[in-house]
């Protein structure tokens, strides 16, 4: 479908409690508000292409790049007891965020990005979201598969001499594409340092801090919030998911029984990336269900 929307894309800072985020806006207000939470590690240009997709079939697309990640500030080292990356610090800016739209939005949260919004929508009240759509993630995860995330996190502390020894470690990490990153699609990812070295863009201290660490003490406050949850959600797994499994999709049905769960066959964690058609499609699908005499007519069909 073409949208009849005018073009509309822009970025800018939005400040929270003791920084600034990067945001990225696609559509004008009044149309559905689609807010997109990444996950540990990425940027927000981790949903480019499903963010433009979603503007053309009109959604306003949000998307920003989370504390301590791409553009978006880091935390002052040694700023007081409380320095640091916490789970709750992400998980304000998220609200704040949320608050800010014309509208309470849907959130797109996939991985770190879908716990902060299982936490938001079952402990705050009214729920910051109008819904839900989770991305490869449940209250609990397989260990595995986010040991394996971390371990390339923490790979390669020196960075690297250039961008074709960079795009080689993320076509090992990331098989299942077809095609390398190329030096422009590598350059929001990589900040040169002043020996002239490429590194990674997220701030080594949220490896380095208890972030990670809160995580798996996350887990029960995860699941009483799941259960809590009252508004639509939408559960998008991959079938190749090293991190999210049938025993953890289960499990999460029972604690939000109301949730649609749709799998995608030739996914991994990185739904979005790995097969962004039908993750549009999904989304889409899901956003027109909610409330069809309003929506449908800013949210079309994305076609195959």
């Amino acid at each position: 479908m073409v949208s009849d929307i005018p073009p509309f894309h822009t970025v800018s800072r939005f400040p929270v409690a003791d920084l600034g985020l990067a945001v990225e806006t696609r559509n004008p207000a009044g149309h559905p508000t689609l807010l997109f939470a990444h996950g540990f590690g990425q940027t927000r240009g981790a949903w480019n292409g499903a963010a433009v997709a979603l503007a053309d079939a009109g959604c306003r697309c949000v998307t920003f790049d989370t504390r301590g990640h791409g553009e978006s500030d880091r935390v002052a080292a040694g700023a007081g007891s409380g320095h640091g990356y916490h789970m709750d610090q992400f998980a304000d800016d998220l609200l704040r965020l949320a608050a800010a739209q014309p509208q309470p939005p849907i959130l797109v949260g996939a991985s770190m990005g879908g716990l902060l919004g299982i936490v938001l929508a079952g402990e705050m009240r009214p729920t910051p979201f109008r819904a839900l759509v989770l991305v490869d993630i449940t209250p609990r995860w397989e260990t595995a598969g986010v040991e394996r995330i971390l371990a390339f996190m923490h790979a390669h502390p020196d960075g690297f001499a250039n961008y074709t020894e960079a795009a080689e470690q993320i076509s090992n990490y990331l098989p299942q594409r077809r095609e390398r990153k190329s030096e422009e699609q590598l350059r929001p990812l990589l900040r040169e340092g002043a020996d002239g070295r490429l590194r990674w863009h997220w701030d080594p201290a949220l490896l380095a801090g208890s972030l990670v660490q809160e995580s798996e003490r996350y887990q029960p406050r995860l699941q009483t919030a799941a259960a809590k949850i009252d508004a639509p959600v939408l559960l998008l797994s991959g079938a190749r998911s090293d991190v999210v499994s049938r025993a953890t999709v289960d499990e999460f049905l029972q604690l939000v029984p109301h949730a649609e769960h749709v799998e995608l066959s030739h996914a991994t964690h990185m739904v979005a990336g790995d097969a962004n058609d039908a993750f549009t499609r999904e989304v889409v699908r899901f956003v027109q269900s909610l409330d069809p005499s309003a929506d449908r007519q800013h949210a079309g069909a994305v076609q195959p």
